[in-house]
C-alpha cells in the first residue's frame, strides 16, 4: 500500500486557508476561537466550518489547534468546542494538554502538537499506544533520532520543514511568564528571544554589546523531503500561522513542486494526499517572502551557526553587493532584479541591521527614499518584494482543478452528460427534448466539445471528453453549457458529501509512562491532565510553571541552540580553535532584564535562568570526560 504525503500549510484565516489550499496545501491547521496557542489567529466555528467545506472538495484536509494549557475552569468548555468542531467535520485536533485524553470525547483524531515533548522513541510510542494517531516531532531531532522513532511504532509522523524556528524546546520556553506573565504556552508568547542582549562573562566583562543573541535563522528543509520521507516523515508542516498571505502561497507551491516531482519518480510507493493540481501564475521562491535567512537546524546534526543576531525581522533575497556610490543612490550587483517600490536591507556602517525603500531605478543607480552611507561592499538584501508580492496576492496566481472526464451522449428522449472526476465520483444530468437534425452538413460535435470543455470557475479540469451520437442533431448550446453547469455544481456537493473522514474513539489505557516523575516542564495545568498521567503510572507531577512560578529563580528555557558554539568556544565541536575559556557564568542583559546561562554538554543543551538563581557550575572537560573529576 503507498504511503500518502503531505503538505501541511498553515491558516490565519478562512481566506488564507482557503489560499493554501489552491496553492497545493493537502491539509491547513487553523485555530478556533479558544484554546490555540496564537491568539493573534483565532476563528469562530462558522469559518472553520466553511474551511472544512472548501478543502474536503479537494480531498484535503483541516485540522485544529488546541495546543494550550488549560485551567480547571477551562475543561468543560474546551470539550463542548471539541464538540462543534466534530460536528462540522474537522478532520483532527493538535493537543499538547493530556487532559484532552481524559475527556469524554466524539470519535474525532487525535495529533500530539511538537509542544507535548515528542523527543525520542519511547515518548511517541506512548502517544501512539494511547492513542495518538499522528505526532508532531520536535523540530530539533536529526534524521537518525526521527528514523529511530520510525522503527520504533507506525504513527503517522509530522515534522516542520519551513518557517520561523522557536529557539526553546517547543512548550518549554517560559520567558514571556517571567517577564510580564504573559505565557507562550496560553497562547501569548511575547518573543523575548528576539530581542537584543548584551552578554557579559563572569568577571562582567562585556563580550557582545547589542545583538539579538537569542534570535535564530528560520528553517529550510525542502532539500531534504525526500531523506525525511525515507526516515518515516509523511506530513511536512510550514510554520506560519500569524504570516501574510504571500508567504503561505510561495512557501506552500515551492513545497508542493518539490514534493511533486519526489512523488512522480517514486511512483510506486508513495502518493500524494489529497486530489486536483494547481496551476501557477508565479514562480515560487521561498526567500522571496519573509525570512531570516535560513537553516536545517540540527536535521543533519550540529555543524553550521543558526543565530540570527544582527536582527530579528525579515532578512529576505540576497541580491549583491554594492559596487559604487553615485549621487544619492547605489550601483548594486544584480541591481535588474530589483523593482520600484521593493524593501532593502544591509547592515549600516555601525554595523546595525538597517534598511530603505526604493524609490526609482535610474541609469543602473538605485535611488532611496531614504539615502544612507553605505560601504563598498555592504551586502544587499530585498526584504520586501513589490512586484512579487503583487503577483502573488492575485487570486488566480494558484489555481486548483480537478481532473475530469466527461460523456455526453443521446438517449431515448434526449441526452445525457456524465461526469466522472479523478476520484471516481459521478454526476448525470439529462436534457429531456425532441431530437432534431441539423441544417447543416457540418458536424456538431466540434461545438459541442468546446462548450463543454469551458469548465471557467468551477474548481474542476476537463482532461478527457466524448461526445457520440448516431446522428448529427442539433442541439442549441445554451442547453448544452445549461446542463455542463448543472452536472458540476452538483458534482461539487457530491464530492463533499461523499468525504470520508476518518474516526477514532479513544478509549483509556493504562500503559506505563516512559518516566515516573513529571517536573514543570511537561505543563501540567489541570486535574484532568494529573490524573492521565498517574494512570499511567506517574508517582510525583509538578505545576505548571504558570502555577509554581518563583519570581527571579526560576530556569525559563532549555534549548538545543548555544551561545558558545555560536562564539566558536564549543567544548565539544571546536576544541581546536576554541583558544582560551569563556569565564563562567555567561549573563544576557536587556535593561533590566537579566538571565544567567548554564551549559549542560553532555546532551549538548543550554539553559537560561533568571538572574537570582543560585546555580552550580561544572567546567565543560568535566562534562565531557577530558578531565577527571576529584
Amino acid at each position: 500500500m503507498k504511503r500518502k504525503i503531505e503538505i501541511l500549510a498553515p491558516a490565519k484565516n478562512l481566506y488564507q486557508g482557503m489560499a493554501a489550499v489552491n496553492a497545493g496545501a493537502d491539509a491547513v491547521y487553523m485555530g478556533a476561537h479558544q484554546f490555540g496557542a496564537r491568539s493573534n489567529a483565532t476563528n469562530s466555528v462558522e469559518d472553520v466550518a466553511e474551511m472544512v467545506k472548501y478543502a474536503h472538495l479537494f480531498k484535503a484536509k483541516v485540522f485544529v489547534v488546541i495546543n494550550t494549557i488549560l485551567y480547571d475552569n477551562e475543561l468543560e468548555a474546551c470539550r463542548k468546542l471539541i464538540y462543534e468542531l466534530y460536528d462540522i467535520g474537522v478532520d483532527a485536533l493538535i493537543i499538547q494538554d493530556m487532559a484532552i485524553m481524559e475527556m469524554d470525547l466524539p470519535p474525532i483524531v487525535i495529533h500530539a502538537s511538537t509542544q507535548a515533548n515528542n523527543r525520542d522513541a519511547n515518548h511517541v510510542k506512548f502517544l501512539a499506544d494511547a492513542g495518538m494517531k499522528r505526532v508532531v516531532l520536535a523540530r530539533e531531532l536529526n534524521l537518525d533520532q526521527i528514523q529511530e522513532i520510525h522503527k520504533a511504532t507506525d504513527v503517522e509522523l509530522e515534522f516542520f520543514v519551513a518557517g520561523a524556528l522557536c529557539v526553546s524546546f517547543s512548550g518549554n520556553c517560559y520567558m514571556s511568564v517571567a517577564n510580564g506573565e504573559r505565557s507562550a504556552n496560553r497562547g501569548s508568547c511575547a518573543q523575548n528571544c528576539r530581542l537584543p542582549y548584551r552578554l557579559e562573562d563572569g568577571t562582567g566583562k562585556t563580550l557582545i554589546e547589542n545583538s539579538h543573541l537569542l534570535s535564530i535563522k528560520d528553517l529550510d528543509l525542502s532539500d531534504q523531503l525526500p531523506n525525511l520521507i525515507e526516515a518515516g516523515i509523511s506530513s511536512f508542516k510550514i510554520e506560519g500561522r500569524l504570516k501574510d498571505i504571500v508567504y503561505v502561497k510561495n512557501n506552500t507551491s515551492f513545497l508542493r513542486k518539490k514534493l511533486d516531482a519526489f512523488l512522480e519518480e517514486n511512483a510506486d510507493r508513495f502518493e500524494k494526499a489529497s486530489s486536483g493540481r494547481t496551476f501557477y501564475n508565479f514562480e515560487p521562491e521561498m526567500d522571496r517572502s519573509f525570512n531570516r535567512g535560513y537553516t536545517d537546524y540540527f536535521l543533519n546534526k550540529r555543524k553550521e551557526k543558526i543565530g540570527s543576531w544582527e536582527s530579528p525581522k525579515s532578512k529576505g533575497q540576497y541580491i549583491g553587493k554594492v559596487l559604487e556610490i553615485k549621487a544619492n543612490g547605489y550601483i548594486i550587483e544584480n541591481y535588474e532584479k530589483l523593482n520600484n517600490g521593493d524593501g532593502l536591507y544591509f547592515q549600516n556602517e555601525a554595523g546595525e541591521a538597517d534598511g530603505a525603500q526604493i524609490n526609482i531605478i535610474f541609469n543602473n543607480i538605485v535611488i532611496p527614499n531614504t539615502f544612507k552611507p553605505l560601504a563598498i561592499g555592504t551586502e544587499i538584501y530585498r526584504n520586501s518584494d513589490a512586484e512579487f508580492n503583487k503577483m502573488v496576492e492575485k487570486e488566480n496566481s494558484a489555481v486548483r482543478k480537478i481532473g475530469l472526464k466527461l460523456e455526453f451522449t443521446e438517449t431515448e428522449t434526449g441526452f445525457q452528460l456524465l461526469a466522472i472526476d479523478e476520484d471516481g465520483h459521478q454526476s448525470v444530468g439529462t436534457i429531456e427534448v425532441a431530437k432534431e437534425l441539423a441544417k447543416s452538413q457540418d458536424s456538431v460535435i466540434p461545438n459541442i466539445k468546446k462548450n463543454l470543455a469551458k469548465t471557467g470557475n468551477t474548481p474542476f479540469i476537463v482532461d478527457e471528453l466524448e461526445v457520440e451520437f448516431s446522428e448529427n442533431w442539433f442541439l442549441p448550446i445554451s442547453k448544452v453549457n445549461e446542463i455542463r453547469r448543472e452536472v458540476l455544481e452538483r458534482l461539487v456537493d457530491i464530492r463533499v458529501n461523499e468525504y470520508h473522514r476518518e474516526e477514532h474513539k479513544l478509549e483509556k489505557t493504562t500503559h506505563p509512562y516512559p518516566v515516573e516523575k513529571l517536573d514543570f516542564m511537561y505543563n501540567v495545568s489541570n486535574k484532568m491532565a494529573r490524573t492521565f498521567y498517574q494512570r499511567h503510572g506517574v508517582t510525583e507531577i509538578e505545576k505548571a510553571f504558570e502555577l509554581q512560578w518563583d519570581p527571579g529563580k526560576s530556569r525559563v528555557m532549555t534549548t538545543k541552540y548555544c551561545v558558545k558554539y555560536e562564539l566558536g568556544k564549543c567544548a565539544r565541536y571546536q576544541r581546536q580553535t576554541m583558544g582560551e575559556k569563556l569565564v563562567e557564568p555567561l549573563t544576557l542583559k536587556h535593561g533590566e532584564v537579566e538571565y544567567k546561562l548554564k551549559f549542560n554538554c553532555k546532551p549538548c543543551e543550554m539553559e537560561i535562568w533568571e538572574k537570582d538563581a543560585e546555580l552550580e557550575y561544572e567546567d565543560e572537560d568535566e562534562q565531557l570526560g577530558y578531565i577527571a573529576k576529584w
